[in-house]
């Protein structure tokens, strides 16, 4: 495939991107209409006749603990132990971002852009449901969190592609300079660099 035929191809995904950000966001307002629920302030407000119907639908700890299978009981601790790792790696990405983006002139990531724990308000679960819900909220969103700030510092040391096609990359990629072409790259260098970091090439 030709560069011509790909930077086509590449700018037909940003306007279909664009096409369905618009899309979801339609679809979500329509979701907010209804389920009966607005967004004050970052925080879920539900009708009260919606919270009421939630409420006669939740599942009781008993009988929740009564129906959970075994593995599932057994190998809960285990997830739960990822919290540790999680709650340092939150702190030393968060570190790294404040000092080296910072240094680099890099706009830092937003946190709340990617770490969405919401699922609580959700009258229809039970405590233990809504604590699952928030670990994967967490955990989920610090993942992406991670890979943003990985992503922008990829960008600014080593835009290369990989020799091979990996699964399900990062977008920036698209951009970055080909492996193996030593003529193109320190252009592509500048040139990204000076993108991630609002200052002109050189």
């Amino acid at each position: 495939m030709n560069q011509t035929k790909l930077d086509a191809i590449l700018q037909q995904l940003h306007s279909l991107q664009a096409e369905l950000d618009i899309e979801l966001e339609r679809a979500l307002k329509e979701k907010r209409d209804l389920f009966h629920y607005s967004l004050e302030k970052g925080r879920i407000r539900f009708e009260e006749g919606m919270r009421k119907l939630q409420r006669s639908r939740r599942t009781g700890l008993w009988r929740y603990f009564r129906e959970a299978r075994l593995r599932h009981v057994l190998t809960a601790p285990v997830i739960y132990s990822l919290i540790v790792p999680f709650i340092l790696l939150d702190v030393a990405i968060t570190l790294y971002q404040q000092v080296c983006f910072r240094a680099y002139g890099i706009p830092r990531v937003p946190r709340s852009d990617f770490i969405a724990i919401d699922r609580h308000y959700l009258a229809y679960l039970n405590i233990i449901e809504k604590m699952n819900c928030m670990f994967c909220g967490y955990a989920n969103g610090l993942i992406a969190y991670t890979r943003e700030i990985a992503s922008r510092t990829e960008q600014f040391w080593c835009p290369i592609k990989h020799a091979r096609e990996m699964r399900d990359p990062h977008s920036r990629v698209r951009a970055y300079a080909d492996y193996g072409d030593p003529d193109t790259y320190p252009g592509k260098l500048k040139g990204l660099r000076a993108a991630i970091s609002g200052n002109s090439p050189g």
